[in-house]
Order: structure tokens, then C-alpha cells, then sequence
């Protein structure tokens, strides 16, 4: 009895460093990856493949034989959720390795804790979605929250790294063009949603459209591009000014390279009638997007250690 006593206080192993950042880029990777197949469902016309939800038919939580619904819409919506699966499982996995981290941080566990509860929020949206029939103000917030997630798992692997702890010396001037560059990023972002929303791809030929100009919209998204691309280019002038960390100017260079290739694919798509590959490419280029600039932006804002953050070993963070 003494024995099994002990074996029940005994704490579990920590989490390893290397684990947790391990499975903070499975996250980016998940979450990124929902977006670009929730995109392949639309392009393919099979946003109702399951035309309820949280079952796929009315008494079935699998596709089944329906005169009015095709296989392929089927298993592509249902795929789809599938993949949810995934996307729980890693989440799940985040949240638990930070809870058993020593000591345990509060920041890791916040935002470890945002992956299942960004998971439950988008089953809450897509359902909507679904109900309603895919119109477009339901599905561009299910985008957007993607891209939220997206952004906070990049923060998530930053934390689990340590790198947050080694502040960089980042001029302030630098440092409100990042901020500023973020407010415009999600700006075209939303802006993306709407053109979307006004166009072809609805994810169901029978769901009513943003009743606005594809074109005029197209042009405002393209107007915050260039805004976006000046702000980045000032940055880029601010950090030679001021000086930067090799870090700081890998994640500036790597995101003025996916935005620019972003940019360009952007025209391409829309000169070419908005065609289904393109569509899913532009997808994964706004993740990619995403992704570089949060890259960025926890480069460029460090903060200092305190007491109850001991300063992580340069072993950890080789890992």
C-alpha cells in the first residue's frame, strides 16, 4: 500500500524543451493546414457534401448514399472534418506538455491552452457555417480565426523555445513599424475575405453572394498590399538605420519574400478568372504570410527575464 502511495504522488517526468517546441510547430502546421483544406472544400463545390452538423447526414456521422449529394462533396467536406481529429490531438498534446513544464509558465500555459480553445471555437463557427448554409459572413470569420491561430501557435513555439527571454535590441521606431505593419496585415486579410466573398467560390453553387463589385474590392485589397509593402520597405530602412540582429533581418527578409511572392500569385489568380488551384495556393500563401510576420514580431519583441522565469540553458535552446 505504501508503495502504491508513492507511486501516485510521484510527479510525472517535466516536459522536455525540445518536445514542447516540437509540438508547438506541429501546431502551426495543423492549424495552417485546416485553413488550406477548409479552402480546397470550397473551391470543390463541397462546403454541404455534409449538409448537417455535428452529424455528417440526419441520424449518421458518416457520408452516405444520397441522390442529391455527390460522393466526392461528401468524403471532401468529411475529410475535412477528419482532419479536425488531427488538430484536436495536437492541441491537446500542446496544452498538456505545458501544464507538466518546470517550472511551470504561465505564458507557455496561456497560449497552449488557446490551441484546444481556438479548436472548439472554430467547431462552434464552422457549425454555424454549415447551418446556415455557407454564407459569406459566417465563413470569413472561420478564415480569420485560423489566422488568429496561426499567429498565436507561431508565439506558442517562440515561448516554448525561450527565445522570448533573450530580448532584442530593436530601435522604437522599428518597433511601431512592426505594430503598425500587423494592423495593416489584418486589414488585407479581411479585405481578402471579402473579395473572396464576392466571387466565384462560394463552396456551394446555391449560396447567395456579397452583393458588392469582385472588382472594386479587388482593388482595395490591392491598395492595402501596396500600403503593407511601403510599411515593410520603411522597416526595412529603419532596421539598416538602427541596426539589427542577423535574426531580425533572416525573419524580415524571409517575410518580404513570401509577401512579395504572395503579391504576385495574387495577380496571377485574378487575371486568370480566380482558378481552384490558385485559390488553395493564395490560401497557404496567407498562412505563410501569417507565419512570417508573427516570426517577426516575436523577434522584435523580447522581454527581460524575471524571477520567476529562470533563464533558459543554451542547451534548451539548441534543442
Amino acid at each position: 500500500m505504501t508503495a502504491l502511495l508513492s507511486c501516485l504522488r510521484t510527479q510525472p517526468p517535466a516536459t522536455p524543451p525540445v518536445l514542447m517546441r516540437r509540438l508547438a510547430i506541429a501546431a502551426v502546421v495543423a492549424q495552417a493546414g485546416i485553413a488550406v483544406t477548409g479552402s480546397v472544400v470550397r473551391v470543390t463545390g463541397s462546403g454541404l457534401g455534409c449538409p448537417t452538423w455535428p452529424q455528417c447526414f440526419p441520424g449518421s456521422l458518416v457520408p452516405v448514399s444520397n441522390a442529391d449529394v455527390a460522393p466526392l462533396h461528401q468524403w471532401v467536406e468529411f475529410g475535412n472534418r477528419l482532419l479536425t481529429v488531427v488538430l484536436v490531438l495536437v492541441a491537446g498534446a500542446c496544452l498538456l506538455a505545458a501544464l507538466n513544464t518546470r517550472p511551470r509558465r504561465r505564458r507557455l500555459t496561456w497560449l497552449a491552452a488557446a490551441m484546444p480553445a481556438g479548436v472548439v471555437a472554430q467547431a462552434v463557427v464552422g457549425g454555424v457555417t454549415v447551418l446556415a448554409g455557407l454564407v459569406w459572413w459566417t465563413v470569413a470569420p472561420h478564415f480569420l480565426v485560423s489566422m488568429v491561430l496561426v499567429w498565436l501557435a507561431v508565439l506558442l513555439v517562440a515561448e516554448s523555445s525561450g527565445a522570448h527571454r533573450h530580448p532584442t535590441p530593436v530601435a522604437p521606431v522599428a518597433r511601431r513599424l512592426v505594430t503598425a505593419s500587423v494592423v495593416v496585415l489584418a486589414a488585407l486579410l479581411v479585405a481578402g475575405t471579402l473579395v473572396t466573398a464576392a466571387g466565384p467560390h462560394a463552396g456551394d453553387p446555391d449560396t447567395p453572394r456579397l452583393d458588392l463589385s469582385v472588382e472594386l474590392l479587388a482593388q482595395v485589397h490591392g491598395g492595402l498590399l501596396l500600403g503593407y509593402v511601403a510599411l515593410l520597405v520603411a522597416l526595412g530602412l529603419a532596421l539598416r538605420a538602427t541596426g539589427a540582429t542577423a535574426t531580425v533581418w533572416r525573419r524580415y527578409g524571409l517575410l518580404v519574400a513570401v509577401v512579395v511572392a504572395q503579391g504576385a500569385l495574387g495577380r496571377v489568380q485574378y487575371a486568370l478568372g480566380v482558378p481552384e488551384l490558385l485559390v488553395s495556393l493564395h490560401v497557404l500563401g496567407a498562412c505563410l504570410v501569417t507565419i512570417a510576420a508573427a516570426a517577426l514580431w516575436t523577434a522584435t519583441s523580447g522581454r527581460s527575464p524575471t524571477a520567476s522565469q529562470p533563464p533558459v540553458t543554451s542547451a534548451a535552446i539548441r534543442a
